[in-house]
């Protein structure tokens, strides 16, 4: 089965022209571009299709090319972080709902931070899989692990997309390890048709410079962090570090070495299960009276916590707020609602 899709174009700050690609119905779920991506040939994909499938099912899942890959303009001069940045935030301003879920895998998961710190008012949740907050130039401790970084990078300028099945393999390794033959066939694929080795390697050397761990502390947004205990491309301890730094996280371990996540694993149904969960998408429908009210995905869960019998302190610790952000936001629901009370808004909320 492949999803059907939509594609359009926005234009960042400098006049690069981005594809962007939507497909499903719902709340939207924006994922921030990462290194491999071409947003129609994902269709045809073995590795991407699945993903499509699943997080359109229940959302407006919407994704875009960076810039210099897949279907964005190849031929740019500025393949900076600063540039990719640029391009997350003229693509969220394309879309027209004031709130949506953000969703960064690997070093998608740094973009998703700064964005959401940069607009916290339009970032309703924060999903990070297989994320870091410092790149490998960056937390490089040693000598060899500095050369470590500096010889991917050479690796991927000589090797990227060729044909020679010891460069094919090397790469596939890393990202999908437990991938069948022809998982491993179509990534080798997908390196060809997405970026020329240029610009893949210099991609790359942009992302092992990136550090957002000290701006992950500031974030307070809730947050769902998940990562693969094996992965052969980023450390399972680049995860948890997120997970200690970002106030209210939860952080779920998913048994797999795979970088990207393969359908049929056990570890995929745990990941969509937990994203499910945290997204809302497998509550009850919200009584009519709530949703005539309009409220905002982060107001119907603060309704939600109220009608579980919390008070605002026990709110706040959950959602990872102050006790007076709790406080306004249920000011502005009980508007919404037209009620006066707590008492008031739990009858609504518990009413079928």
């Amino acid at each position: 089965m492949k999803p059907s899709q939509t594609i359009g174009f926005c234009t960042s700050a400098d006049g690069t022209r981005i594809a962007v690609a939507s497909c499903g119905r719902g709340p939207v779920l924006l994922k921030a571009a990462h290194w491999l991506s071409h947003v129609d040939y994902d269709l045809e994909s073995p590795i991407w299709r699945p993903w499509l499938l699943a997080l359109s099912a229940r959302s407006r899942f919407i994704r875009y090319d960076p810039r210099g890959c897949g279907l964005s303009d190849r031929h740019v001069a500025d393949l900076s972080i600063d540039a990719w940045h640029a391009d997350l935030d003229a693509v969220a301003a394309s879309i027209e709902e004031p709130q949506f879920a953000l969703f960064g895998v690997s070093q998608g998961g740094a973009l998703a931070i700064a964005y959401a710190l940069r607009h916290p008012e339009r970032v309703s949740r924060l999903v990070l899989l297989n994320a870091y907050g410092q790149g490998a130039r960056i937390r490089a401790q040693t000598e060899a692990e500095r050369l470590e970084a500096e010889t991917l990078v050479n690796f991927v300028r000589i090797g990227w997309g060729r044909d020679n099945p010891a460069f094919c393999r090397f790469f596939t390794h890393l990202f999908i390890p437990e991938g069948t033959p022809e998982q491993h066939r179509w990534w080798g694929d997908l390196e060809r048709v997405t970026a020329t080795a240029e610009v893949a390697a210099q991609l790359l050397s942009e992302m092992q410079g990136i550090d957002v761990l000290h701006l992950a502390a500031q974030l307070r947004v809730p947050t769902l962090i998940a990562h693969c205990r094996g992965d052969m491309r980023i450390p399972f301890e680049q995860g948890c570090k997120l997970a200690a730094a970002i106030p209210g996280a939860r952080f779920v371990p998913l048994e797999s070495n795979n970088h990207v996540l393969l359908a049929g694993e056990p570890a995929w149904e745990v990941f969509q299960s937990e994203l499910a969960t945290f997204l809302g998408q497998d509550r009850p429908a919200l009584p009519r009276a709530v949703r005539e009210a309009a409220l905002t995905p982060a107001e119907e869960e603060l309704l939600t916590l109220v009608a579980q019998g919390l008070d605002n302190r026990a709110i706040a610790d959950r959602l990872g707020k102050s006790v007076k952000t709790v406080r306004n936001q249920l000011s502005v629901i009980f508007s919404k609602l037209g009620v006066r009370s707590r008492s008031q808004a739990i009858v609504i909320a518990l009413s079928r």
